[in-house]
């Protein structure tokens, strides 16, 4: 088991995530950008090494503007050596890690430019993943989407799309339950049609649910993640005070999570 954390770093005063303005965009500040990111992420990845945080969420925005079409740079082959260094670092101390793509992510939406997007951001976090070296047990995990008034055909349409990605992409991508429209259940149904892995939210969990125990949902996740996915992916958060259900807390509850782990 290893247990991490996602995306930013508030220990050592450095962020993976930095960007810029899109009305700013240049080859220059692109570079000026990853430059600062991936050093920041190489600092990040020691840390958590060096406090045995083995498992990590790298930041969307490694490389900001890498799926909009304004990004024209080969950003992967200029900064292809600081890549394979820090692959070889995560290899080396067995850090385990995933991407997540922000919400606009939505394979199963009814408007095709959407899809379109939603491809193009997929296949930016597969590369940075791919540039790494790192294999299949580095996933990009998403939501299942939209309801869009009829959640049969939304699932369906899920399936359909899913089908038609690139290899590149199907083999790193993972599905997680979400709060509000996707149960495990939803989820396990796509796996079992298409053989995607499920990426089990315990707190989403609790909040949208079918009455699976915690331990039983648990134990069907894992049962989606073959031998080249890797061990089973968990998201663990708490419920934030006085905000709509659902709402993640910046820490998690320490008890509670105790009481899970056990």
């Amino acid at each position: 088991m290893k247990i991490g954390y996602p995306c930013i770093n508030r220990s050592i005063g450095c962020t993976a995530g930095g960007t810029f303005r899109l009305a700013s965009y240049s080859k220059e500040k692109l570079i000026a950008a990853v430059k600062n990111n991936l050093f920041c992420l190489s600092k990040i990845l020691e840390y958590n090494v060096s406090n045995d945080l083995l498992f990590f969420r790298i930041s969307s925005d490694l490389v900001p503007f890498a799926s909009h079409p304004i990004c024209r740079f080969n950003w992967a082959s200029y900064f292809k050596q600081e890549f394979q260094k820090l692959g070889e670092y995560i290899k080396e101390n067995e850090i385990r890690i995933s991407m997540h793509p922000d919400q606009f992510v939505l394979i199963n939406s009814l408007d095709k430019k959407i899809v379109e997007k939603s491809i193009k951001e997929l296949e930016y976090q597969c590369k940075v993943l791919d540039v790494m070296n790192l294999n299949n047990t580095a996933k990009v995990q998403v939501h299942v989407g939209g309801v869009y008034g009829n959640k049969e055909k939304s699932i369906e349409r899920f399936i359909k799309n899913y089908n038609s990605l690139p290899e590149t992409i199907k083999k790193r991508v993972a599905i997680e339950n979400d709060d509000r429209s996707y149960s495990l259940k939803d989820c396990l149904y796509i796996h079992k049609a298409v053989g995607i892995p499920v990426i089990f939210d315990v707190f989403h969990h609790e909040c949208l649910n079918n009455g699976e125990p915690l331990r039983d949902a648990v134990i069907a996740a894992k049962k989606t993640w073959d031998k080249n996915d890797g061990f089973l992916m968990v998201d663990y958060s708490s419920q934030k005070k006085g905000k709509r259900k659902g709402t993640h807390a910046e820490s998690i509850n320490i008890k509670s999570f105790k009481e899970f782990f056990r």
